[in-house]
């Protein structure tokens, strides 16, 4: 009978993730730091530091409900450049209160999620107009592999993390499959020399599997204190 192959200890992990916090337009704020640090590669729909490409850092900023700056990735390098932060990285922001994120943790792959679902509803929702601006909620995932992942294999990998959040959602009895303003955000560790990277990270590949179920647990969990 076939064994999973053993799980690589991350040099640096997702639980070494560190809360900050602000005082932003008089309100007091928070933002969770992940100082990765070099050999990682990210795939993310943030809105600074999107795309695939060699990361250092994360950045999951909260502001205020009601956010109404145009300029949210030059706020985001801002945050940024004040936690001391330098190189490339990853910044998503939310609404939700970063002190409530959930962790969990599947065969090394780490998951931190922070949730608010004050705007929830389903991806192929009829058109609808609006003559009030809607609140922000946003669920926001980071995940880290200790393995390196093909180009394809992180977009898989982002795609499977989406998939666990949705399973998590209708698991929490919400009819959604998220808020408008979700972000996802997966982190693989670079190759080493002469290792091939994994292919695959589906729901059913080594990795994805592992991610898909870190996710659930961390959503699910980020969902009750929400």
């Amino acid at each position: 009978m076939s064994t999973a192959p053993p799980v690589p200890a991350p040099p640096t992990a997702l639980r070494s993730a560190r809360l900050l916090a602000r005082t932003e337009d008089g309100e007091r704020l928070h933002a969770l730091v992940w100082r990765a640090g070099p050999g990682w590669r990210m795939i993310s729909s943030a809105v600074l530091g999107g795309g695939i490409g060699e990361r250092d850092w994360v950045l999951n900023a909260q502001v205020a409900h009601g956010y109404r700056r145009t300029d949210p990735e030059r706020h985001l390098a801002e945050l940024a450049a004040g936690a001391g932060l330098t190189g490339a990285g990853v910044g998503l922001m939310t609404a939700a209160d970063v002190t409530r994120h959930a962790r969990a943790e599947d065969g090394g792959a780490q998951a931190v999620v922070t949730a608010g679902i004050s705007v929830r509803g389903w991806a192929a929702a009829p058109a609808q107009a609006t003559a009030v601006p809607a609140q922000p909620g946003t669920i926001n995932i980071v995940v880290a592999v200790p393995a390196a992942l093909t180009d394809a294999a992180l977009v898989n990998a982002a795609t499977t993390a989406t998939e666990a959040k949705v399973q998590a959602l209708l698991e929490a009895g919400h009819a959604c499959t998220g808020t408008p303003t979700d972000a996802v955000c997966v982190a693989a560790r670079l190759p080493a020399p002469a290792e091939p990277p994994h292919a695959f990270a589906g729901p059913r590949s080594l990795w994805g599997a592992r991610l898909a179920r870190a996710v659930d647990r961390a959503v699910g969990e980020a969902l009750a204190h929400a």
